[in-house]
């Protein structure tokens, strides 16, 4: 935050200031004593197991200069205090009134898949001609947005968010806070299904993105999605399409895959871009044309755009691509839904020289009743595209080597949830110089461990 007092924290939250001086200057928001950056406001929020009150003596020890507090209605203290009446809910005003004070353009994301690639490459093509903020890691919920916000300063000129969901009605309180000039949905996919119901339900969820985006602002919609492609953006607003497709003003041509790195051309309205990416999988494809035509749209030129996303080579467990003693390693743990599993098999498939194919499949979380299905489905594709061996982890990932059972000369092995010990040493003892592996699974099956593991041996 920037020029941001207690005085102004009380305005914005409709608190009371307990003690402390109102002139207090603060610079950082933080809701965990443990990570403080120094002259914080600490907010201790209130969980269904913990109560961060707790907390605040040990915050003021490590670098807060205030606190909210909706648990205190006296307090003598030197220390700044202001009384809330729910300091989650404090939390999000504060970012309401920092977003007023904030005169550069916000670009928000959402999707069922890929928004933390797609906002980290519209990112990387604003840098063409701007200075770039974006939300730093995970912070896309309705706790992380407003302190997201507090951190962008007077020097960045953009702004690229990652607006998350996972509950009905969510991304509505998320996108208000926000109040973004341009919007992005990548696709519609079944992510959270368990929470909201149906694909339709997501769907309706996703589209609440436009409860913040600002009048005259732009929705720019995944064309090849078949819930997006004839969907239109609210009254007052405009509509860009990306994709594929001809339906699409800015879209990708003469595709092709080499290595598992895709080249293709982007026509973005009546110009043709060559491109050439250093990030494997052919959904990356959709990723650089909406980057394209986010940067079109704010002034930066298409070939200084396609230059920085043709630079950007993608960020831990996303895809990320290691030799070991001669074993190809595709480091794709950091999450999973069936169609961002089917794009890494893509990838494995693509890879030009490799002499075994070995994928390595954990179970995809949050799918709710149709989970099973949705883990064979992904099998049967494998059963079509044989791999030289299938090793899953999890009781749902072991549905993926049921739907995969027909495939001739692939050989299979499973493992229990918790046994990522074992999958590790079955795997080790397995692989030799020239094979290729790919691991995959939802980020709570904690298949990045032995993804390190085999980068450690």
């Amino acid at each position: 935050m920037e020029h941001i007092t207690v005085r102004d924290i009380v305005e914005a939250t409709g608190g009371r200031l307990l003690c402390g001086d109102g002139q207090v200057e603060l610079v950082h928001i933080s809701i965990d004593s443990r990570t403080m950056k120094g002259q914080d406001l600490f907010v201790p929020l209130v969980g269904e197991k913990v109560d961060a009150h707790r907390f605040i003596d040990q915050a003021f020890l490590v670098g807060a200069v205030a606190t909210l507090t909706s648990e205190h209605d006296f307090m003598e203290d030197k220390r700044p205090w202001i009384r809330v009446e729910d300091t989650k809910q404090a939390l999000q005003d504060i970012g309401r009134y920092y977003r007023k004070r904030l005169n550069l353009p916000l670009v928000g994301i959402t999707g069922s898949v890929g928004k933390t690639t797609t906002r980290e490459m519209v990112a990387a093509a604003l840098s063409g001609r701007y200075q770039v903020y974006k939300t730093p890691g995970n912070s896309n919920s309705q706790v992380g947005v407003p302190i997201t916000l507090s951190e962008i300063q007077r020097s960045d000129e953009i702004g690229v968010l990652e607006l998350g969901m996972s509950m009905p009605g969510e991304l509505t309180v998320i996108a208000k806070i926000a109040q973004v000039d341009m919007a992005v949905i990548t696709n519609v996919g079944v992510t959270h299904i368990e929470q909201l119901g149906s694909q339709e339900n997501i769907y309706r969820e996703k589209m609440t993105i436009q409860d913040g985006l600002k009048d005259g602002g732009i929705l720019f919609l995944n064309g090849d999605d078949p819930m997006l492609k004839d969907t239109e953006a609210k009254a007052g607003c405009r509509t860009v399409y990306y994709g594929t497709g001809a339906n699409s003003q800015y879209r990708a041509e003469d595709i092709s895959i080499v290595d598992g790195y895709p080249v293709f051309t982007a026509v973005c309205r009546d110009r043709r871009i060559p491109v050439a990416l250093k990030i494997m999988g052919r959904h990356n494809v959709l990723n650089t044309m909406v980057a394209l035509a986010v940067a079109d749209a704010n002034g930066v030129p298409l070939e200084a755009a396609a230059e920085k996303l043709a630079q950007f080579t993608g960020f831990q467990n996303r895809q990320q691509i290691y030799e070991k003693d001669g074993v190809t390693i595709i480091d794709d743990t950091y999450n999973a839904s069936p169609v961002s599993m089917l794009a890494g098999l893509e990838v494995l498939q693509s890879m030009k020289g490799a002499g075994r194919r070995i994928a390595v499949l954990a179970d995809m979380k949050e799918l709710g009743p149709d989970a099973p299905k949705f883990h064979r489905e992904v099998g049967a594709w494998i059963g079509e595209h044989p791999v030289d061996a299938l090793y899953t982890l999890g009781d749902l990932a072991a549905e993926i080597a049921a739907g995969a059972a027909p495939a001739e000369n692939c050989r299979f092995f499973h493992f229990a949830g918790e046994d990522r010990e074992g999958l590790f040493q079955a795997l080790k003892a397995e692989l030799k110089p020239g094979d290729c592996v790919l691991l995959k699974g939802s980020n709570s099956m904690k298949l990045g461990q032995v993804a390190a593991w085999l980068l450690e041996s």
